[in-house]
């Protein structure tokens, strides 16, 4: 069976409602992976999530800040958060798919503006996120073969995964610090990145452009941070991989878009 899996930073649950209802309509989604949901578990909009098509649903938030959601049409077992590098943010949900496969899903920090670990501590903690969740994956056994990483890991690891490698280098999220220890992780389990397992690492390729662009397409000032991972086991039941990259321009009544866009994989499982 093929099933579609989107990762989105959605920036608000609540506020985006409507442009979740529209992605639903658009692109069919059987698993919708959320970031930065930014609302408690006593507010989360679960009835109208449950609405539009995914009876399974796990969620874990705090308020205003952060917050993960898995959507599914399909059953979800094992719902599992961590605590990573000892903060008690929401950056992390799991789930176990039907055939046993394990969907995570991360939000890491951004780090601020600040690419010096001894003076920016959210830089710090960004680092230690990253060496956290490496950690985490060389623990991993062999019974968790079949996994999935996806989600805003505010990281863009390539030359072309920003607007210009020159001008960025000294930019947080594609600083030598930050994509080192990126490709650590990547190298834990031998990760393929599905995003460049379909678009050749020369080609530019972004999920992110910024709210101080006016024309964002003219500019295309843009940045890959927004990842979908497969462990080797699951790299040949890979069918597709798409950017919407059109959910950057959407507004729905009062509902603006956020400055990350859905990336999609369809995946048989």
């Amino acid at each position: 069976m093929t099933i579609r899996i989107v990762t989105w930073n959605i920036n608000s649950v609540r506020l985006r409602l409507p442009l979740l209802k529209k992605l639903v309509e658009e692109k069919n989604p059987d698993i919708i992976c959320l970031q930065e949901t930014k609302v408690e578990d006593a507010s989360f909009p679960l009835e109208a999530l449950t609405q539009l098509g995914f009876p399974h649903i796990f969620f874990s938030g705090q308020k205003g800040y952060n917050g993960m959601a898995i959507l599914s049409k399909l059953p979800l077992a094992g719902k599992n958060t961590m605590e990573i590098a000892l903060s008690q943010d929401k950056r992390h949900l799991s789930a176990v798919l039907p055939d046993g496969t394990e969907l995570h899903n991360f939000y890491v920090p951004a780090g601020g503006d600040l690419p010096d670990p001894a003076a920016n501590p959210s830089y710090d903690f960004k680092l230690r996120f990253i060496e956290h969740m490496t950690d985490w994956a060389k623990s991993s056994t062999q019974s968790k073969a079949k996994m999935i990483i996806v989600g805003d890991f505010n990281i863009a690891p390539h030359e072309h995964d920003v607007w210009s490698h020159k001008q960025l280098l000294n930019v947080v999220s594609h600083t030598p610090a930050e994509t080192e220890r990126l490709s650590a992780l990547q190298s834990s389990l031998k990760w393929n990145d599905v995003g460049r397992h379909f678009v050749d690492k020369q080609e530019k390729l972004y999920t992110w452009w910024s709210y101080r662009n006016r024309d964002w397409r003219a500019s295309n000032r843009g940045r890959r941070l927004d990842h979908i991972w497969v462990t080797p086991q699951l790299t040949s039941a890979l069918k597709n991989f798409d950017i919407h990259t059109d959910a950057r321009d959407w507004k729905v009544g009062e509902a603006g878009p956020s400055d990350h866009v859905p990336v999609i994989i369809d995946i048989a499982l």
